[in-house]
């Protein structure tokens, strides 16, 4: 059988993948798109785009239980139709997905192939029943759900990040195992559907990626709702309990009994399933292909971009990286990965937004720095709006001025985060932040009096 030669193989229809086959297909490039699943990826069919639909929707059933607070009469308790939000957020992930397979198809040459894509040289890729070939290969083949071998996990109906999504009847009491970004926002969002909710950590603390305070402050957010927050937990593992499961930790605590369990332990690169040792293309010990500053893997020809190359977990990252390969390959335009600013927010309610190194990462470097802090309960807006949990940090050099990172705790943290990250691509010192004239009332406007208050970072 020969091979049906293309321009480019693109593999993997996800946020980097599908915008490149457009950019490639703009620039005269016949284009292989190969995806095995659902088109547009982690992001559109089972992350960012559902879950933050079904955010939205348990936040009006917050507000509504709140609407008391407010002078807002509502005659009667606050009900949740879990059939009816799933619906909703069917709808607005099928609507995205569309949407995505509608311009692919009106690609004058691009040809989505539909299957598992496996290397059977370095440039050469079967695709189910079809051999491709192509001088230029990019990956962006994704992640998926950790589920690490732990005693009887096996023996249970476990839930993962991606399962999540179908499912059909609101758990009576969901066991939350991880105490990181998508096991928080699982466990309010079902918290405020209803159920009751308990998380459980291995780690002293939530969040571990985050400073202390932010990570505390976290839990008392999550804790003020009802649910439940085991960290520190050792020795976890499953059993059926009847109709039940039960999850056992830390010798002397009482086991957490559930109707449900989501894993939400970490995520693992697609990339064990590719035939990779086929082309050549060297892997980490985790199992992220290793790329350089543009995305080059070991192997010329191939790129890797996304969830799959270790270099960021996130859709922004993931879109970024097509910007930089095609920048590279298209208009001579040498952007890098150690180009971007980290950043990223956690979509709990109130959410965090967050940019550049952590206080404690500052403390690490060894650097002199400076930092200002306030509490939402002294910014205007929060008040007015009933929403005082959180609080914004920012981080600058004592000697340069320069911004080192920001995090911003509460209400629109996830916007207002902007604010810094914008400054710190434009290299502007902190003293532009603290000159700078913001709207008011706006959580925003405080980010330019706190880098007036700035102390020695201790």
């Amino acid at each position: 059988m020969s091979a049906k030669a293309f321009d480019a193989i693109v593999i993997g229809a996800g946020q980097a993948g599908t915008p490149l086959a457009g950019r490639l297909n703009a620039a005269g490039m016949s284009v292989a798109l190969i995806e095995r699943n659902l088109v547009g990826g982690t992001c559109v069919n089972t992350g960012c785009i559902p879950t933050k639909t079904m955010v939205a929707s348990a936040y009006a059933a917050h507000l509504a239980r709140r609407a008391a607070d407010y002078g807002v009469t509502v005659s009667g308790p606050v009900g949740v139709d879990y059939k009816a939000i799933k619906a909703r957020k069917d709808k607005v992930s099928g609507a995205s997905r569309t949407g995505l397979e509608t311009w692919i198809a009106g690609m004058e040459k691009c040809t989505l192939y539909r299957g598992h894509a496996r290397f059977e040289s370095a440039n050469t890729v079967r695709a189910g029943e079809d051999l491709l070939t192509a001088p230029k290969i990019f990956l962006n083949t994704g992640g998926r759900a950790s589920v690490p071998d732990l005693p009887g996990v096996h023996d249970i109906p476990y839930l993962t990040n991606s399962s999540m999504m179908d499912l059909d009847v609101l758990p009576s009491h969901l066991i939350v195992v991880g105490g990181s970004y998508i096991s928080l926002e699982f466990a309010q969002m079902f918290r405020r559907f209803g159920s009751e909710v308990t998380v459980i950590e291995k780690a002293p603390r939530l969040t571990g990626r985050e400073d202390e305070d932010t990570s505390a402050a976290i839990q008392s957010i999550l804790e003020n709702e009802g649910i439940t927050v085991h960290v520190g937990a050792g020795d976890i593992a499953f059993a059926r309990k009847g109709n039940e499961i039960a999850v056992t930790f830390s010798a002397g605590q009482p086991p957490a009994v559930g109707s449900h369990v989501l894993l939400a332990l970490g995520r693992v690169p697609n990339t064990d399933d590719l035939g990779l040792d086929k082309a050549g293309v060297e892997v980490d010990q985790r199992g992220f292909i290793v790329v350089d500053d543009q995305l080059r893997s070991s192997v010329p020809g191939i790129w890797a971009m996304g969830d799959c190359n270790g270099k960021g977990a996130f859709t922004h990252t993931s879109y970024n990286d097509f910007e930089i390969v095609a920048a590279n390959l298209l208009d001579n335009d040498p952007r890098k990965v150690t180009d971007r600013i980290e950043a990223y927010a956690l979509y709990i309610d109130p959410p965090l937004g967050r940019c550049g190194m952590t206080e404690a990462a500052v403390k690490k470097s060894g650097r002199r720095a400076l930092v200002g802090q306030r509490p939402m309960t002294r910014v205007g807006r929060a008040v007015e709006k009933g929403e005082t949990q959180g609080f914004m940090k920012i981080l600058a050099d004592a000697d340069t001025g320069e911004i080192l990172g920001c995090a911003v705790l509460g209400p629109g943290g996830d916007e207002a985060i902007h604010c810094v990250l914008d400054l710190m691509y434009a290299k502007a010192p902190i003293s532009t932040l603290a000159r700078a004239m913001h709207i008011h009332p706006n959580v925003s406007e405080l980010l330019p009096t706190i880098a007036q208050e700035l102390k020695p970072l201790t």
